[in-house]
């Protein structure tokens, strides 16, 4: 069998890459000319193109059984997920493995959101053996709060109620088992840890393993939106500030029942955020 992979460059698409080489499946990747250059192992094939060209992502789904199909929060982040979608459906893919979020269908007025939502839709529509994977927040975003932490204050405003959050390590796992046993085939799977995490407990997590007081940095998001402007394009900080909005209004929690669906997948409990906490402040030391 042989998958192709989009998205490889980046965190959870390495993942996948990996977990997938380790079962013995045959990968393509498809990479923009421009991307940061990635190491892969010299059995995995990559071919060159963008998502919206439809004809590199055609040129890229020939000969191969399944996909893999992640996209970046990009503004023409559907347009890309589509022209994938509707290439593989006229080359009979025999499945495609959709990463999409938590809950997208309770947030239609975050861009990249409902473009995940309106492909997932797509997925149910056009008659495509699929799957789907709604992971909850990357712990891995933290990597980006080093400074912040530094300065004893952690900075996503995630609320009180408590979020769910994976590890993008157990997110490429999912998907390596999705796409080697056909059971999965139709199912929705929310990938979730299974502790919640609000602000408090993050900040407390943080400071425990640091040895210092870490605070968390509350809910302003006009303050929060602002202090990004000069890191992230201004659409993408509005859109990442229209999705912690929503988090708070609504919340962003999977059920029991939806966890245990998860650790059945895996086989084991998903990877805790205090892990990842205590495993990234050692690799920081």
């Amino acid at each position: 069998m042989k998958v192709l992979v989009t998205g490889a460059t980046g965190k959870v698409g390495a993942v996948v890459v990996q977990e997938l080489l380790k079962r013995g499946v045959l990968v393509r990747v498809l990479v923009r000319d421009s991307e940061t250059p990635r190491e892969f192992p010299t059995s995995v094939e990559v071919a060159h193109g963008s998502m919206l060209d439809p004809v590199a992502v055609e040129a890229a789904l020939q000969g191969v059984d399944k996909l893999f199909l992640l996209n970046a929060i990009v503004p023409d982040e559907l347009n890309q997920a589509l022209i994938a979608v509707v290439k593989a459906k006229k080359q009979s893919i025999q499945q495609i493995v959709y990463l999409s979020a938590l809950r997208v269908d309770q947030f239609r007025d975050v861009a990249h959101l409902a473009s995940k939502h309106a492909v997932e839709d797509g997925l149910r529509t056009f008659g495509i053996p699929y799957t789907l994977l709604r992971p909850g927040y990357f712990m891995q975003n933290e990597l980006m709060f080093k400074d912040a932490l530094d300065q004893g204050i952690y900075p996503a405003p995630i609320g009180s109620d408590g979020i769910s959050v994976v590890d993008v390590r157990d997110i490429g796992e999912a998907a390596a088992i999705a796409l080697t046993d056909e059971k999965h085939i139709g199912q929705t799977y929310e990938l979730v840890a299974a502790a919640l995490l609000s602000g408090a407990s993050a900040a407390a997590l943080w400071a425990g393993v640091l040895g210092r007081p870490v605070q968390y940095g509350g809910e302003d998001l006009d303050a929060w939106e602002q202090g990004v402007r000069g890191m992230l394009p201004g659409w993408l900080a509005f859109d990442l500030r229209m999705m912690f909005e929503v988090f708070l209004e609504r919340g962003f929690s999977a059920t029991q029942v939806e966890a245990e669906r998860f650790r059945a997948l895996l086989g084991r409990e998903p990877r805790s955020y205090e892990a990842f906490v205590k495993e990234t402040a050692t690799a920081w030391r």
